[in-house]
């Protein structure tokens, strides 16, 4: 790779759409330990507005990053692989630390198991679809089904702190967070379904 090549890639390593990304990344540790401090350590509620404020700060770079990337032509091999990446550690970052806070427990674990097996079976099936040179791209109903989901997990993560503002705050949560998980199985069996069609194809050739 010569010193042209290498800044190039460097440049768009670095280029806004994906430090908004990495900041999403970075968020993720201060999230999940601010809940866990205040669950597990039983440090005071406002560590949950933190949590929170932050989240809501990650899930808007969710929005930017794409929205800028495509503005500015700064779209990148790199920011497409590590922006789904991003999401999924969030997402999956927070509903396991609400199911050890007990935010999430009971019926609506089926739910986060729901999400969870779906974003697993997605990425496997973009993995194996990527080596056969061939691209799946977000439906629109994906995009609606990651706001949901972020949507759940911010009143979730209100929890306890939200219910004494108002005091459905939780329960408004877990509807959403089972809406969804419905959603999540749609998409899934959408993504599967083309991975199967082209699962086929190879066979056949």
């Amino acid at each position: 790779m010569n010193i042209a090549t290498t800044r190039g890639t460097t440049s768009r390593a670095m280029s806004l759409p994906n430090i908004l990304t990495y900041g999403r990344i970075a968020a993720i540790p201060v999230v999940v330990g601010c809940i866990y401090a205040q669950s597990i350590m039983d440090y005071p509620l406002w560590l949950r507005w933190v949590a929170v404020a932050i989240f809501i700060g990650a899930a808007v770079t969710d929005y930017l990053d794409g929205y800028y990337a495509r503005i500015w032509n700064q779209q990148s091999a790199f920011g497409r692989m590590l922006d789904p990446i991003a999401d999924k550690l969030l997402v999956a970052s927070c509903l396991l630390m609400l199911a050890a806070d007990g935010i999430i427990h009971g019926w609506s674990l089926w739910a986060a198991i729901v999400i969870l097996c779906r974003e697993i079976l997605v990425s496997g099936l973009r993995e194996y679809l990527a080596a056969l040179r061939v691209s799946v791209p977000v439906t629109k109903l994906a995009k609606w089904k990651t706001t949901v989901q972020l949507v759940a997990i911010g009143f979730l993560l209100a929890g306890e702190a939200g219910d004494q503002v108002v005091p459905v705050v939780t329960q408004i949560g877990l509807l959403l967070l089972w809406a969804s998980a419905i959603l999540t199985m749609y998409t899934g069996y959408d993504y599967f379904r083309s991975g199967i069609h082209h699962l086929i194809k190879e066979d056949e050739a």
